[in-house]
């Protein structure tokens, strides 16, 4: 497997664009994308466990699970287009009908996607007129990529794109990926909006397995503040462009596809979490020697969203305590006086606590080790061999700026 650049348009037969048209009226920014495959693409998703689901969510429920393919989704932030009823659905069946007309495709084919401010309608003579306007700058570009990535930003500070390479019964085939989220971010399909692309051929049921499985590990094992969104949606596109010979059972090929996947999601997954609103850094969790990876998922979830070892990592505080207490309610059972708990960084690693009790470390090496901008804490619960990963980030003062004054 081999990192590649690209993103969204790495794989072959897919273009991007990107536009700004004034959703929100200060807003100067790009602010709509589209993506667009040559071809028909099988589709998977999967979709916020929020009982509140924005109509783009519902939208792009039936698309997937009611038709056989898709192949152009449209992608506009300002306006989250949630809470808005039977008129919010209408907008999506509109923003459908109108990529259909510029692209020529079924208004069936088209999945959209909308992120923003709770509540409000969409400016569908806006939309429409960015609909308009993105056909003609359609492309395949690293540039045009990273344009698209940015216009799906809202709270974020960077673009997020993850793009890989492997070979499948003798074809070059490539997945790639871009993704938005920085607030809103909480387990059980963190806040975001994702869209993967693939060249690989691929049957739609194991295109769907494949997502809902490696979701598990990625990103519902992120979060940075405890909100699970109604917009949150992860959508894989697959053309089948690469010729390789259509995946359709669980083979080496798929095998191959399904890491490929994960080393995507689980890259752009990260870089969600590394941006949380006001972060400093990426707060890594590792829980280890678990009885079971839902014991070990449970606990590494747990000290991973609580706001006060958040807060100490912020401080450089090596708060033990917190992560111990994190543990303690996650309802998970284990022993807290065997457990072993670590900081490692860039800077070195340390141990801090031994059979549930404090070691005679050092403060100040602990401090040099939590200042880096990527810190993880490894528990050790010695209680079989398994083992997860959470990701999420500190908890800073800027957070709250940032959420205080979100809709102006």
């Amino acid at each position: 497997m081999k990192d590649i650049t690209g993103g969204v348009v790495a794989a072959k037969g897919f273009k991007t664009a990107s536009t700004n048209v004034a959703i929100k009226p200060q807003n100067t920014k790009r602010d709509m994308a589209m993506i667009f495959s040559e071809v028909p693409c099988v589709t998977a998703g999967v979709f916020t466990t929020n009982q509140v689901k924005a109509a783009p969510v519902k939208w792009d429920y039936r698309i997937v699970n009611e038709f056989d393919t898709a192949q152009a989704v449209v992608v506009n932030t300002g306006v989250a287009n949630a809470c808005t009823g039977t008129e919010g659905y209408e907008y999506c069946n509109d923003e459908a009908k109108a990529t259909s007309e510029v692209l020529g495709i079924s208004p069936d084919s088209v999945l959209v996607a909308s992120t923003g401010v709770i509540g409000a309608k969409l400016p569908m003579d806006k939309i429409v007129a960015g609909i308009k306007k993105m056909p003609d700058l359609l492309s395949d570009s690293e540039e045009e990529a990273t344009n698209a990535a940015l216009a799906i930003m809202t709270t974020d500070t960077v673009p997020k794109q993850v793009a890989v390479e492997i070979e499948l019964s003798g074809k070059t085939v490539r997945v790639g990926g871009m993704c938005k989220g920085a607030g809103m971010i909480h387990p059980n399909m963190a806040t975001m909006l994702c869209f993967i692309t693939t060249d690989a051929d691929i049957d739609k049921k194991l295109l769907q397995e494949a997502l809902s499985d490696i979701v598990k590990t990625t990103f519902n094992m992120i979060s940075v503040d405890g909100d699970t969104s109604t917009n949150d949606t992860v959508l894989v596109l697959a053309n089948g462009l690469a010729g390789n010979e259509k995946i359709t059972s669980k083979n080496e090929d798929y095998d191959k596809f399904y890491e490929a996947l994960y080393v995507v999601m689980e890259g752009l997954s990260k870089k969600i979490a590394g941006d949380g609103e006001g972060a400093t850094c990426l707060f890594e969790v590792k829980v280890i020697n678990a009885k079971s990876q839902e014991q070990a998922r449970i606990l590494s979830k747990s000290i991973v969203t609580s706001n006060l070892t958040k807060a100490a990592i912020f401080g450089h505080d090596a708060n033990w305590g917190r992560i111990l207490c994190a543990m303690g309610y996650s309802e998970a059972k284990f022993d807290p006086d065997i457990v072993d708990i670590y900081f490692e960084s860039e800077a070195g690693k340390i141990k801090i606590v031994e059979n549930g009790r404090a070691t005679d470390y050092s403060e100040d090496e602990a401090t040099k080790i939590l200042s880096a901008k990527t810190v993880t804490a490894i528990a050790d619960v010695k209680q079989g061999t398994q083992s997860a990963t959470a990701w999420g980030c500190d908890l800073t003062l800027d957070y709250i700026r940032i959420n205080a004054d979100y809709r102006s």
